[in-house]
């Protein structure tokens, strides 16, 4: 474990400090390098994307967010100070709440439980203390609309939810518990078209209620309707780091894809003519 560094002064955008900022962070698993000199900015009211494919090193990058593994090299600062984080409860203390893909809900609890799931209010003492239930259905109830989320019956088990209305419930409870920064490990992946669109919708109401968003996607569409920033990671190095100023779609779509290496595998796979056809050789041979 690396220790903090001393004297290293955050970046600074307009004159804000980030409310997470990796500076040049790097990790390693023995001889395997998982990152490099990764380098990004979390500030509040802002979504920053994170695209790359399969084995970029987004769920590295996400591990180290959540404190789940230090890094070995750069700096990680949160709100201005340099830190490393010791472990996910750190990051939770810190304000950095982590919706993992697999949501690590119990299926067949009922909403208002997974919304307090490790973190349920009680009442009474001693032996008399017990869950204070109604408290949990009606926060439940009260915060997921005031995220703008209608759900039928809080008692309903979450696992009866579709998977867009369970990322849902996992964003409102993040907010709810006190987060400054939400990371989302690739929220859409398993969704249909209609879903995703819901999810992006929740992600962009808890941008707009000031935390800072980081967005975990391989899917340029996806990022780039809510997105402010965007990085791009490709076998753990970066590939690219701009603002929705600075890129459009189509040319961040490219970037992604490999841009000109997609552009020389789409000249070897351009299809040789056949011989007796219009454009082709004769087909004797002469």
């Amino acid at each position: 474990m690396i220790e903090p560094p001393e004297d290293v002064t955050p970046a600074r955008t307009g004159g804000r400090t980030p409310l997470v900022e990796l500076d040049g962070v790097s990790k390693y698993y023995g001889n395997i390098r998982a990152l490099e000199g990764v380098s990004l900015e979390v500030h509040p009211g802002e979504i920053t994307c994170v695209l790359g494919d399969n084995g970029a090193g987004k769920s590295t990058l996400i591990k180290i967010i959540a404190g789940l593994h230090q890094h070995d090299g750069g700096s990680l600062f949160v709100e201005g100070e340099p830190t490393v984080l010791a472990s996910p409860r750190e990051a939770l203390d810190r304000g950095i709440a982590t919706v993992y893909q697999d949501l690590a809900v119990v299926a067949l609890m009922p909403v208002w439980r997974n919304f307090f799931l490790g973190s349920e209010p009680t009442r009474g003492r001693g032996p008399l203390r017990r869950l204070d239930v109604g408290l949990m259905r009606e926060t439940t109830r009260a915060e997921l609309l005031r995220m703008g989320i209608d759900l039928r019956d809080v008692d309903q088990p979450i696992g009866t939810l579709s998977g867009g209305e369970r990322q849902c419930v996992a964003i409102a409870r993040a907010v709810y518990f006190g987060a400054k920064v939400l990371v989302l490990d690739e929220p859409t992946a398993a969704l249909g078209v209609k879903q995703s669109g819901v999810v992006l919708k929740y992600v962009a109401a808890a941008r707009d209620q000031g935390l800072g968003v980081v967005l975990i996607t391989h899917n340029p569409h996806h990022a780039y309707l809510v997105g402010d920033r965007f990085v791009l990671l490709k076998r753990g190095a970066m590939a690219g780091s701009h603002t929705k100023e600075e890129i459009g779609l189509d040319e961040l779509i490219r970037q992604m894809a490999g841009g000109s290496e997609l552009e020389e595998l789409s000249h070897e796979l351009e299809r040789a003519p056949v011989p007796g056809t219009p454009g082709g050789p004769p087909a004797d041979g002469r």
